[in-house]
C-alpha cells in the first residue's frame, strides 16, 4: 500500500502574528544508482547508522515556525516541569499581592496561554505566549495558587512527547527535537550555497550534530575551488561527483549536511535524490512573497512544476537574506521538522529502513528486500 508523505511549508511573514504550515502531497520515485566510481569510496569519520514561513531581512522578533508570541518575561521566574501526561508550571505571587482567585485570569487554548493578575488593580500580563512547545488539551487546564505559587497543569495531547520547556525556543527545540529525529541526519539544500552551510552549522551547534558541507568535501577531494571546477569540466561533472559524496554520507547519521547550490547541485536535478532521501531534507527557498496565499500559491506551483527541489520534506521560504537571521532560519527549519515528525512518528524509523536498505530510490513507498529498482515496476510488490 502506498505511504502518503508531506512536505511541511514554513512561511515566516514579516508580520509576526501571520504563519502558515502547509502540507503538500508527495509521489513515489524510483531513481537509479549513480556511479561514479573515482570517490564513491569517500568516507568521513563520524558514526554509522545500525538499524511558509518567509523570514524577512531585518527582524529583532524572535522567529518561530509555529506561531508568533510575546512572552513578556525578560527572566525565566518560573518553574517547569513535565509529568509524562501533563505539564506543570509555577509562577511566583509574592511581588503581586494577590487578594484573592479572581485576581488571576488564565486562558489556555491549543498552543496559547495567557497569564495575568491584578496588581494594585491594574492586570498584569505575566505569560502570553502562543509558542507552547506543543498542543494542549484545554479543557483539562486546571490551575489553583500554592502558598505564593500560581500553579497550572495543561494537559497534553500527546504524553509521549517530552517537553523540555512550556515554550518553542530555539534551546527547547534543539533539546525536544533529539527525541524526535532519533539521529536521522539533516541535508540543507537551496540555491544558496553559502546560506546553506551557514544554516547548517547553526543546526549542527544546537542538536550537537556533526557539521557538514559537501562544497568543502568537493575542493578538498579535487584540490580546486567549485567554480574552477566547473569552468574546466561544467556543471554536470560537479553535480556527478556530489552525488556520489551525498552516497557515501547516505549511511551515516547525526550530521547536518550543507549542499551544493546552484545548477551544479545535485539537488538541483530530479535524479540525483537517491541518497538525499536519507535524511530529513529542508529546502531553503527564496521568495517575493510578502503574504500568506502567495506563498501557498508559489509552494503549489513549484510542486506541480516538479522542481527537484520540491522533493524536500521541510520547505523555508526566505525574503532576501541576512547573516544575522541564521540562528532564525534554523529555528524555523526545527520547528518545521518538528511538526513533520509528530504527523507521523515513524518517519526517523523508516529513513533508518530505507537506509539498511541501500537508498534504492523507492522513498517513500519503500519496496521489500531483493527489489530491484532497474527492472521498474512492472509486477507488483507490496511496499513496507
Amino acid at each position: 500500500m502506498a505511504t502518503a508523505v508531506s512536505t511541511a511549508l514554513c512561511f515566516l511573514s514579516q508580520n509576526p502574528a501571520k504563519t502558515l504550515h502547509l502540507s503538500l502531497p508527495k509521489l513515489p520515485l524510483t531513481i537509479p544508482k549513480p556511479s561514479v566510481p573515482s570517490i564513491t569510496n569517500f568516507s568521513p569519520s563520524f558514526p554509522r547508522l545500525l538499524s511558509s514561513k518567509v523570514v524577512p531581512r531585518k527582524s529583532s522578533n524572535p522567529i518561530s515556525c509555529n506561531s508568533a508570541s510575546t512572552f513578556p518575561v525578560s527572566t525565566k521566574n518560573y518553574e517547569f516541569s513535565d509529568a509524562s501526561s501533563e505539564v506543570e508550571l509555577r509562577l511566583q505571587l509574592g511581588a503581586y499581592e494577590i487578594q484573592s482567585p479572581r485576581d488571576i485570569f488564565v486562558d489556555a487554548n491549543g498552543t496559547s496561554l495567557t497569564i495575568r493578575v491584578q496588581h494594585h488593580g491594574s492586570p498584569v500580563t505575566l505569560i502570553e505566549t502562543n509558542q507552547l512547545f506543543e498542543k494542549i488539551m484545554p479543557a483539562e487546564t486546571i490551575w489553583y495558587i500554592d502558598d505564593d505559587q500560581l500553579v497550572i497543569n495543561l494537559k497534553k495531547q500527546d504524553p509521549a512527547l517530552k517537553w523540555p520547556d512550556i515554550v518553542e525556543s530555539w534551546e527547547s527545540l534543539t533539546v525536544g527535537s533529539m527525541q524526535l529525529l532519533q539521529g536521522t541526519s539533516i541535508y540543507i539544500v537551496g540555491d544558496s550555497t553559502e546560506i546553506n552551510q551557514k544554516v547548517a552549522r547553526e543546526l549542527a551547534v544546537g542538536l550537537g550534530y556533526t557539521p557538514l558541507s559537501t562544497k568543502e568535501l568537493l575542493e578538498t577531494y579535487a584540490k580546486q575551488t567549485i567554480d574552477s571546477w566547473v569552468l574546466t569540466e561544467g556543471s554536470d561533472s560537479v553535480a556527478e561527483a556530489e552525488s556520489a559524496i551525498l552516497e557515501s554520507l547516505s549511511s551515516h547519521v547525526r550530521a547536518v549536511i550543507a549542499t551544493l547550490g546552484g545548477q551544479q547541485g545535485a539537488a538541483r536535478r530530479a535524479d540525483k535524490w537517491q541518497h538525499l532521501y536519507a535524511g530529513f531534507t529542508v529546502w531553503l527557498s527564496t521568495t517575493e512573497a510578502t503574504d500568506e496565499d502567495s506563498a501557498k500559491e508559489e509552494a503549489r506551483r513549484q510542486y506541480l512544476d516538479a522542481l527537484a527541489y520540491s522533493k524536500a520534506d521541510v520547505v523555508v521560504k526566505l525574503q532576501g537574506w541576512d547573516a544575522d537571521l541564521t540562528k532564525s532560519v534554523a529555528q524555523a527549519s526545527l520547528s518545521a521538522l518538528k511538526q513533520l515528525v509528530l504527523s507521523d512518528k515513524k518517519l526517523p524509523g523508516k529513513k533508518s529502513l530505507y537506509i539498511r536498505l541501500g537508498c534504492r530510490g523507492d522513498w517513500p513507498n519503500i519496496k521489500p528486500p531483493g527489489w530491484d529498482p532497474s527492472a521498474g515496476d512492472d509486477l507488483p510488490q507490496r511496499a513496507l
